[in-house]
């Protein structure tokens, strides 16, 4: 009989596809088995005959595909995998190092190796990856090396009409597929014509500042404090979580936000209100700084520029994240055990869960924080240029949005029914 919950840890299961996979599936069995793994990271779900039951049982499409793919998958982990021979979950394994990751295909290899050349992030590395295996799978059964300007418009063209891709959507896979055919596989794609996905006007979900307050009572701890600065700070999910304890003022009430989106440094506004949480937080980890430091763990991951000039930068103070994660973990690029930031998934997830404590009505994100930190910025008399500022925005039509959906939209027009009622 099958065990259901038994799982696997399967890092190499590119490299075993590849070489023992059935073939003229390989491509379609990667792309459904990313979407899987995808899955799965997204739930903080391990890899079992359960899940894979409950993936299947939610798949609209391709649902037979699919199948066999996961079916070829589950049985070469049983076989080949770590989880398998060790009895370890990948959840307590941990990902597999980038080192050892180097892709199935010859054009993945190719775009690995220019990837990381480039310097670039490791969510970049997946973003871009995951891209470039869409795109092998559009262009069966011809390979990218084949491909050429015509094919990335007929790409792009399908995000637009087919699937009503956003335009950042499809910027995404634009710079993406053109890094991977220029950078990668050095095939010159010329000026792409396509077609343009529609842009459209989407109003940002905006809490009051009542819904605010049940939401911040429904936390406490680390957690509290996260979701205050966010919203106090008006910043996004990544800049929150890849702060660091000289982004900190305390006295001066200012906040470095460094490389937020675009690779831009900004400055933003610290809440008087949160100093002294923050001190709090920051006499913690001079505790925890110290026991790593004598349990010698590596340092904190630093920017690859700023670790070779600086090897022990990552061991100083000044480095630390302040949002740490409770346990060391292995980083996907080095392979080293170290502490990382917290993850986004487990904010995201606790925020989630207090919004419903809070019998909020709305769809309560990271993001949600930032609008509303706008929102309510403008309704107190605030210059939309300093909230430009503030938010980051390169544009101020950006910024423009958010008088959409203040209190009293326009200038204080009151409606007529209001005015039948008097």
């Amino acid at each position: 009989m099958v065990d259901v919950q038994k799982a696997i840890y399967f890092p190499r299961w590119r490299e075993v596809l590849w070489r023992e996979g059935p073939k003229g599936a390989k491509q379609s069995y990667e792309n459904e088995i990313r979407a899987f793994l995808a899955h799965c990271k997204r739930l903080g779900a391990v890899v079992t005959v359960a899940t894979i039951r409950a993936y299947l049982a939610e798949r609209k499409q391709h649902a037979a595909e699919a199948r066999e793919a996961l079916r070829w998958f589950y049985r070469a982990g049983q076989k080949h995998g770590e989880g398998a021979r060790r009895g370890v979950s990948g959840r307590d394994r941990g990902p597999v190092v980038a080192a050892q990751d180097l892709g199935g295909a010859d054009w993945e290899r190719d775009l690995i190796h220019a990837v990381r050349s480039a310097g670039f992030l490791w969510r970049t590395e997946e973003t871009y990856r995951n891209w470039a295996s869409k795109f092998a799978q559009f262009l069966q059964p011809r390979s990218p090396y084949a491909a050429d300007g015509t094919d990335v418009a007929g790409f792009l063209s399908r995000l637009a009409v087919e699937q009503r891709a956003s335009p950042a959507t499809q910027k995404q896979a634009l710079n993406a597929l053109v890094f991977l055919m220029q950078e990668a596989l050095h095939r010159n794609v010329g000026e792409i014509h396509f077609r343009r996905a529609t842009p459209r006007r989407r109003m940002p979900t905006v809490l009051s500042r009542a819904e605010c307050q049940r939401l911040f009572e429904q936390l406490d701890g680390t957690s509290r404090l996260m979701a205050e600065l966010a919203y106090g700070a008006g910043l996004r999910l990544m800049e929150l979580l890849r702060l660091r304890v000289h982004h900190v003022d305390l006295d001066r009430q200012r906040l470095l936000v460094a490389g937020g989106k675009g690779d831009k440094d900004r400055v933003t506004v610290l809440p008087a209100a949160l100093v002294a949480p923050l001190r709090k937080q920051l006499d913690r980890l001079r505790e925890l700084h110290a026991a790593d430091r004598a349990a010698g763990l590596p340092g904190v991951w630093l920017p690859e520029g700023l670790e070779r000039k600086y090897p022990k930068a990552g061991e100083s103070w000044q480095w630390q994240w302040l949002f740490p994660s409770r346990e060391a973990s292995i980083d996907p690029v080095s392979g080293r055990r170290r502490r990382h930031h917290l993850t986004d998934t487990s904010f995201q997830r606790v925020l989630k869960a207090a919004a419903g404590r809070a019998q909020i009505d709305k769809r309560v994100t990271p993001h949600v924080l930032r609008h509303s930190f706008a929102t309510h910025l403008l309704e107190g008399g605030a210059d939309i240029r300093t909230v430009q500022d503030l938010l980051g925005h390169e544009s101020v039509e950006t910024t423009q949005i958010y008088t959409h959906v203040m209190e009293r939209p326009g200038l204080g027009v009151r409606s007529p029914m209001d005015l039948l009622r008097e």
